[in-house]
């Protein structure tokens, strides 16, 4: 059993791709089926480490980024894209895989369109309220769609609603498990205090870490603060937040971090009470599956319009309030964090809705449908 991943190189591809491979092997051992071919075909890889943990295989494809606006460099990236079809056809033909799971994203249409032409079956998962291009176009000769939410279908014309399954995002089985236990102290915070876990993504956020040293002062008085700002920005933000802070009385319930990483994060998360996060899909799954109210800053529309619906899509649940990053203003940030924290209702309805949202199978769902796929290929 041949399986080829490929997607954009973003974590919001990269990582649901590692979880699903997860999930195969688990299924594999269980079943006692024989052990599979792993492959990612895509122009770099975001963790080699994660790759090697699952036994997957890189094979380099050339990809290129078509804009929707004018650009001189969608002549060359148009040469990228037929160069990268070529590599990938003649990859998939001596590989001739059982099946192809995409994640969407630029870096997947050599691949997808390379399946086609050899007449492999592709499955394509869209994590966003809103899909991209990539999977708009390959759903129309796709064996099936896994979406992750129900209003995207809308979007896909001309494609039967029969190909579609609503799974929702997958997310790696380790961030599942927030890890309560050790949790402040590994942090170095205090268990009688509601923590505050802040995400701006890996490279963090200008717009919500200003916001958030703003209001440092005020929401130091209640809450402890988990920040992770970006590694770009992390001697800036902590050498602020040392000036803002340099006279208050709890400047010790203060933690900024460039980046978190696995351990780190799964502390964080347990010991958090509220997230505030960018709208990604993966970030709003992740944080559902942490059970825990949620801030969602979406993007600007003019840089992400699948932020914007990810946001809305997950507060219509019940699970988050979202800000628009225009609004942001320290504030309103502090208010709708008492709000929620200090109304035991509010916070227990929204922790409910969130764990309805969070979908735990959505990787075991869709590394189903790629053995399925695959063993009915293989007869």
């Amino acid at each position: 059993m041949k399986i080829v991943f490929t997607g954009g190189g973003t974590g919001g591809h990269f990582y649901p791709i590692i979880a699903v491979a997860e999930e195969i092997h688990e299924i594999v051992q269980e079943e006692k089926l024989l052990a599979p071919e792993l492959y990612y075909i895509g122009p770099s890889v975001l963790d080699y480490e994660a790759l090697s943990e699952q036994n997957i295989v890189w094979k380099k494809s050339s990809a290129g980024k078509v804009r929707r606006y004018f650009s001189i460099r969608n002549a060359f990236d148009l040469v990228k894209v037929i160069i990268g079809t070529i590599q990938a056809t003649i990859q998939l033909f001596f590989l001739y895989p059982d099946v192809i799971f995409s994640k969407g994203g630029y870096a997947s249409v050599p691949t997808t369109f390379a399946a086609r032409l050899l007449r492999i079956p592709v499955i394509i998962h869209e994590s966003d309220a809103h899909p991209g291009r990539a999977n708009v176009v390959t759903a129309k000769w796709a064996k099936a769609i896994a979406i992750s939410f129900p209003g995207v279908v809308e979007y896909f014309k001309g494609v039967a609603e029969s190909k579609f399954a609503l799974v929702g995002n997958p997310v790696r089985r380790v961030l599942f498990r927030p890890a309560r236990e050790g949790a402040f102290t590994y942090l170095n915070l205090k268990e009688d205090v509601p923590t505050i876990l802040i995400l701006g993504g890996s490279q963090g956020a200008q717009a919500i870490n200003s916001a958030v040293l703003d209001a440092l002062p005020q929401l130091l008085e209640k809450y402890q603060v988990i920040h992770q700002v970006g590694a770009d920005n992390i001697e800036e933000v902590r050498g602020l937040a040392n000036v803002i802070l340099s006279d208050h009385p709890h400047k010790d319930r203060y933690r900024s971090f460039g980046f978190l990483n696995t351990l780190a994060m799964r502390m964080a998360a347990g010991a958090a009470s509220l997230i505030v996060t960018r709208a990604g899909a993966g970030s709003i799954f992740e944080t559902a599956a942490w059970g825990l109210p949620a801030i969602v800053i979406p993007l600007p529309e003019s840089i992400s319009h699948d932020q914007t619906m990810n946001a809305f899509a997950y507060a219509r649940e019940g699970a988050a309030v979202v800000i628009m990053q225009k609004n942001l203003t320290k504030n309103i940030l502090v208010a709708e964090i008492d709000r929620i924290l200090e109304n035991e209702e509010v916070r227990a309805g929204m922790e409910e809705s969130a764990k309805r949202f969070a979908q735990p199978d959505a990787a075991r769902k869709i590394a189903r449908m790629l053995i399925n796929t695959a063993l009915k290929h293989e007869e």
